[in-house]
């Protein structure tokens, strides 16, 4: 389990082509990759709110996982810092117009080099219950790099490429509850010998798997929702169709759904902003010392608390953040000797410069602005019910956020 501390160039480093979070054809390239990266378009890479979080240097904290095979450095961790540092010393190409603002890089970066099953054991205990990986993720990364079967949920993508073409099935509820063996039973699906199995045509299978992709879209089913009613909620003429060919004998399915859909960015701007940024304050803050900076960490493991525990938790409890938001302000106002209406309208213009334009959309889009935020807090604070939005709670705390970075961030 030998690690070593190597400084490699980081023209040499090669992106990892098999990276679970968007893997790419075995003969591309490092600009293959952040092209796909900067594309983005499952927002799996959001390179940009990489880089704020970084701010003005490379973070060291983190060592990328580095492997040598056939001579040839590979990244298996730290994919996405080593194209911001590719891309700052001009070692990869970006679009024309291409904004974005980077950490100072040196030419030569320390790496943790390790062998293959080191790194790939590190990779797995690092993402695969932080949240960074999707179900699907795992279920490809256990099958692929630690010699597990193939899940349930694996062979139904990959027979039907479902999930791929309905990104909000790639759920933890969906795998473990609507897509498991008894689930599937009973809409007259299995999975047998790594295939999938069906007593219906083809045709009734997929109009099944739609009706039900549909159910879970729009909320119909889900945790708290007709859970565990996977016949139940689908449309009546499909329960009926179900009954109906309970007799028929298992056959292979050869259903196959559309994974070729591209997304409209310049249509889908705010549902993208939206998606990115699902950290509270955007991501990690750097505060100054103090009841500010404890109270903001206090708030934090709140969330992280909530995102551990959702699934058991009233769909309500984003409110209990919404209000510890207007503490949060009230006490940094205190230490700023101004009211805290004043003290959020004296900061604002200057927080919101530290925002990219895809974030400003969000804000935007969940009416954040220097004249609403007092009364979106104001309103957490009196009205539990009211304040559950968890979109409109993440962005008030991401302008929130900005201006704490302004009255109270940490100088360097």
């Amino acid at each position: 389990m030998k690690q070593d501390v190597y400084y490699i160039s980081v023209r040499d480093l090669v992106l990892w082509t098999e990276n679970p979070r968007d893997p790419v054809d075995l003969k591309a390239d490092d600009q293959d990759i952040v092209n796909r990266a900067l594309e983005d378009r499952q927002f799996k890479w959001s390179l940009s709110k990489l880089a704020r979080e970084m701010g003005d240097y490379y973070d060291y904290s983190e060592l990328p996982t580095v492997v040598y095979e056939g001579g040839r450095p590979v990244v298996f961790d730290g994919n996405r810092r080593i194209i911001l540092a590719k891309i700052k010393l001009g070692i990869v190409a970006v679009p024309k117009g291409f904004n974005l603002k980077l950490p100072s890089v040196e030419d030569e970066l320390p790496c943790n080099v390790c062998d293959r099953k080191v790194a790939l054991a590190n990779v797995y205990r690092k993402h695969s219950e932080s949240g960074s990986w999707q179900p699907l993720e795992r279920d490809i990364f256990l099958y692929k790099f630690m010699g597990e079967e193939k899940s349930s949920f694996l062979i139904l993508e990959e027979d039907t490429g479902i999930i791929t073409a309905n990104p909000h099935l790639n759920k933890r509820f969906v795998k473990e509850e609507v897509f498991k063996g008894d689930s599937l039973k009973q809409l007259g699906f299995s999975i047998k010998s790594g295939k999938l199995r069906s007593i219906h045509s083809d045709v009734d299978a997929k109009k099944i798997f739609l009706d039900l992709s549909r159910k879970i879209a729009s909320g119909d089913l889900n945790t708290r929702n007709n859970r565990g009613k996977v016949v139940e909620i689908l449309d009546p003429e499909l329960q009926r169709l179900i009954d109906h060919n309970r007799s028929n004998k298992l056959h292979s399915s050869k259903i196959r759904f559309d994974t070729s859909k591209k997304v409209d960015k310049s249509k889908n701007l705010s549902r993208r902003s939206t998606r990115i940024v699902r950290q509270l304050f955007g991501g990690k803050l750097y505060l100054q010392k103090g009841y500010v900076s404890d109270l903001y960490r206090d708030i934090s493991d709140l969330y992280e608390f909530y995102n551990s525990r959702k699934d058991k938790l009233s769909p309500s409890f984003p409110g209990i953040i919404r209000m510890s938001l207007r503490l949060l302000c009230e006490t940094a106002a205190k230490e700023c000797k101004k009211p805290v209406d004043f003290y959020l309208k004296d900061n604002f213009d200057a927080a919101k410069k530290l925002l990219d334009q895809d974030i400003k959309t969000t804000l935007s889009g969940q009416n954040v602005a220097k004249e609403s935020m007092m009364q979106l807090l104001h309103t957490g604070a009196h009205s539990y019910q009211s304040t559950s939005n968890l979109d409109q709670t993440i962005a008030l705390s991401i302008a929130v956020g900005a201006i704490l970075t302004v009255s109270h961030g940490r100088s360097e």
